[in-house]
């Protein structure tokens, strides 16, 4: 079995994610992990499938077919190394820019993000733009955490900002 990450945007529609679960057994896959969601008024997101070597060029045909979407697929990597994770919450009233800075932040360490979630909300009783993300990083097991969580906390003193090992 070969790892692929499937990408897709485009119009939502009932039964789209059952389609393309069909697609994926009809051929032999595995469904392993993924993520989907309503943005700027498309339906978009990516699913990790592990599918036998004998299958990937009729399922990338498949896929193809599905005219109203913009499907992308891609290999993927054997087995990833092991490592440590933190997990990173940053929450803090919305503003252009929170991203770069926290990301550069992290790059300064020489740290790799591994997964990132964002949403802006309405914050209770003020009605304000709230932003919230949720990373995981991996870090060496040697590397000091507070050195993390200072350097993440120094993007912005209205963010608060928490750092766990998971």
């Amino acid at each position: 079995m070969k790892p692929f990450i499937i990408t897709l945007v485009g119009k939502d529609k009932p039964g789209l994610l059952g389609t393309l679960a069909d697609i994926v057994y009809q051929h032999k896959g595995n469904w392993l992990a993924s993520n989907f969601a309503h943005m700027a008024g498309q339906f978009a997101g990516f699913v990790e499938v592990h599918i036998p070597e004998d299958q990937v060029k009729a399922l990338e045909e498949a896929l193809t077919q599905q005219t109203d979407l913009r499907i992308t697929f891609n290999s993927g990597d054997e087995t990833p190394a092991a490592h440590q994770q933190a997990l990173i919450s940053v929450v803090g009233n919305d503003k252009p820019g929170i991203v770069q800075e926290v990301a550069a932040a992290i790059r300064k360490l020489n740290l790799n993000i591994e997964q990132f979630e964002s949403a802006c909300v309405s914050a209770p009783g003020s009605g304000n733009e709230l932003f919230n993300a949720e990373l995981f990083v991996n870090i060496p097991e040697d590397f000091d955490i507070d050195k993390l969580q200072d350097a993440v906390e120094k993007v912005a003193n209205d963010l608060m900002v928490d750092v766990e090992l998971k």
